[in-house]
């Protein structure tokens, strides 16, 4: 059985493959500038679409893939018949104990809207083509890879109650309505939800982590994620902000769980150029504008390196643009959603350009404007690739694999 799963999932990808697969650009006609209002507004939310894959995209792809893929690896062993015995005692509220053991869990820790969330999803996409893992022999339905939040008061009986719930979504099944019906306690209940993740989960994720930092339950819910793992053998991986790092600090057991990747907002570096020239592409105001270095600058200030502010703050512009008559893309529309649409996040945004560093922790970019210098460096980017489509009419996704390596896009 082991062989016929491991089977059912696409083969990992890599270098230039995976970053045509996780890239997506939108279609844009410059005609649909010449529209009313209306029609250009609506089109206006094609800018929350693209997605532009950086190496944290490259390294969240990953280490998602080959947390699946020990999971996987467990399904069907021997131990597995074991572990259900195991899980049953719990049910019927007997001592228990772990007997398959945990594949992994990691933690993906970010500021928030650095596009990590993005990430993952771009990530899943690929990584569970199908939504749903169908084996013949013995005949069952694997998830590939189900998604939770954490609950606001880090509520135990609530998380496992969701993951239940979130099966019942894929498969049509009633984990969820048989274990209200049955009052089970919080034991029975990780019992039930183990034997659940053991026969249909491959990998859980659980974000926004960082409820467990105020909440007098956090302890108690990473605990039961432990157990989880230690009882079904499925990797799990927890999505937080940075203020979570204090919590999983406190103690040795903690810090052993929070182990993974840690990002950073982005520096002003050549992908924060090629980002801003790529989605400043996609204009629906009537009197279109070319990006220069200054605005980038500007952008760069005015979102201190957080991508999600970067695209708010192009779409406010042109929705601005739009609906005073202005009709344009520049610094004074910017400059009003700045005041207008962002005055909450003034506070958090500290205007000041740190160059050459990386977001990650484990990658220095090179590929710099060095000080002093106001012309972007003329290399292929993906911006100019965007470009060149449009100019020739040429499909993106070719140009891709005819000009840009791996380095290039990730500059």
């Amino acid at each position: 059985m082991n062989e016929n799963i491991l089977s059912k999932i696409p083969p990992m990808k890599s270098g230039n493959e995976l970053v045509l697969a996780l890239s997506v650009f939108p279609e844009y006609d410059e005609t649909i500038c010449n529209e009313n209002e209306a029609v250009r507004l609506m089109a206006l939310s094609e800018l929350y679409k693209i997605y532009v894959p950086s190496q944290m995209s490259l390294e969240i792809y990953s280490k998602l893939y080959l947390a699946l893929l020990r999971s996987l690896q467990k399904k069907g062993t021997r131990l597995v018949v074991v572990q259900h015995n195991e899980n049953h005692k719990a049910i019927l509220n007997q001592e228990y104990r772990g007997i398959i053991g945990g594949s992994d869990s990691f933690t993906i820790i970010g500021a928030s809207g650095i596009g990590k969330s993005s990430a993952i999803s771009r990530a899943i996409a690929l990584i569970s083509e199908s939504r749903i893992i169908e084996i013949d022999k013995p005949y069952t339905k694997i998830i590939p890879c189900v998604v939770v939040q954490t609950p606001f008061d880090s509520s135990v009986k609530g998380l496992l109650l969701e993951i239940l719930r979130k099966v019942d979504e894929e498969l049509e099944s009633n984990y969820y309505k048989n274990a209200l019906k049955v009052r089970t306690t919080t034991d029975m209940l990780i019992g039930m939800v183990s034997s659940v993740a053991m026969n249909h989960i491959v990998l859980l994720i659980v974000d926004e982590i960082q409820n467990v930092v105020n909440s007098k339950n956090g302890k108690n819910l990473i605990g039961s994620l432990t157990q989880l793992i230690n009882n079904s053998g499925i990797s799990i991986c927890m999505v937080g902000t940075p203020e979570s790092t204090i919590f999983f600090e406190q103690a040795m057991h903690l810090a052993r769980r929070s182990l993974g990747l840690k990002y950073t907002a982005m520096c002003y570096d050549a992908y924060f150029q090629s980002f801003c020239k790529v989605i400043f592409n996609y204009q629906y105001v009537k009197n279109r504008t070319e990006i220069t270095a200054a605005l980038i600058e500007w952008l760069y200030e005015h979102s201190a390196g957080v991508v999600s502010v970067v695209v708010s703050l192009i779409h406010d512009a042109q929705e601005i643009a739009i609906l005073t008559g202005k009709e344009v893309l520049n610094l004074e529309t910017l400059n009003m959603a700045y005041e207008q649409r962002m005055s909450m996040l003034h506070g958090y945004i500290q205007p000041s350009i740190k160059k050459g560093k990386s977001t990650t922790n484990t990658k220095i970019n090179k590929n710099v404007i060095p000080d002093g210098e106001n012309e972007i460096e003329n290399k292929i980017s993906i911006s100019s690739l965007v470009e060149k489509s449009k100019s020739e009419g040429t499909d993106i996704v070719k140009l891709f694999r005819e000009h840009m390596s791996i380095e290039e896009v990730l500059l």
